[in-house]
């Protein structure tokens, strides 16, 4: 793995119940960038962002964070290597009984020692940074939609990971509020150093926040570059429909 790869996903293939998703899927993902993942609708970029976290097990390939295969991990070493990220789940999965700081302590009352003052102080400076300083005894029923994706964002950012997984946190967001979220991933990014890989099929996101992105198509990658390479200089029909919103077959009438 060179230096600057955070992430380095080699052959992975990946599927369910004897179905295969993903073939020999290979990328790596670079320190402190934000790398989207692409694809249309049941492309398989759930079923890659699943797979690098741990959360199903792959078929086969490897996924390399910070040097370390999370495929063939247990036991101690597989610990480790969950300690190095955080993920953010399409529609947030905060828990509608707890606050906003309890939701966020959660991670630091599973993975260390520390005190309940301790946790809730640190709690209270993760929702600081996504702009919920002032919503910390709210529960997510009682914030807007955006408002709870900041707070996922928070409780993935609470053990300080290096990298952030985000599975399409535009989702069900208008656009004011979608750019808001882009923007706090940008100053996230900027300011403490953080590697986002994100799945996505918004657009306007891809564009505002993306560094580098692959496409996913049946089962593979159909195309990686940086968001604009990719809708100006397309590798094929369906990578130029994806950037330019067209059809790829005629609708009958």
């Amino acid at each position: 793995m060179h230096e600057t790869e955070i992430i380095q996903v080699c052959g992975l293939t990946a599927g369910y119940a004897g179905r295969v998703i993903l073939q020999d899927i290979s990328f790596s993902v670079r320190r402190g960038e934000v790398f989207m993942i692409l694809g249309g609708s049941g492309s398989g970029k759930s079923t890659l962002l699943k797979n690098m976290i741990g959360l199903h097990p792959a078929l086969g390939g490897e996924v390399l964070i910070g040097g370390e295969d999370i495929v063939g991990a247990s036991g101690a070493a597989r610990q480790r290597i969950l300690r190095k990220f955080g993920v953010m789940y399409q529609g947030g999965a905060l828990f509608g009984s707890m606050t906003l700081a309890g939701n966020v302590a959660l991670p630091l009352e599973e993975w260390t020692k520390l005190p309940a003052p301790a946790r809730h102080l640190l709690a209270l400076l993760k929702l600081q940074q996504v702009g919920l300083g002032e919503f910390a005894d709210y529960l997510p029923s009682e914030i807007s939609g955006g408002m709870q994706k900041r707070a996922a964002v928070a409780r993935a950012m609470a053990l300080d990971p290096g990298i952030l997984f985000l599975d399409e946190p535009s989702a069900g967001l208008d656009p004011i509020t979608s750019a808001e979220l882009d923007e706090l991933i940008r100053t996230l990014s900027r300011n403490l150093g953080i590697t986002f890989v994100i799945a996505s099929h918004e657009l306007a996101s891809i564009y505002a926040i993306g560094d580098r992105a692959i496409i996913l198509e049946k089962g593979s990658i159909a195309a990686e570059g940086t968001p604009v390479e990719l809708r100006d200089h397309p590798s094929d029909d369906y990578v130029r429909a994806f950037f330019r919103r067209e059809p790829q077959k005629a609708v009958a009438v």
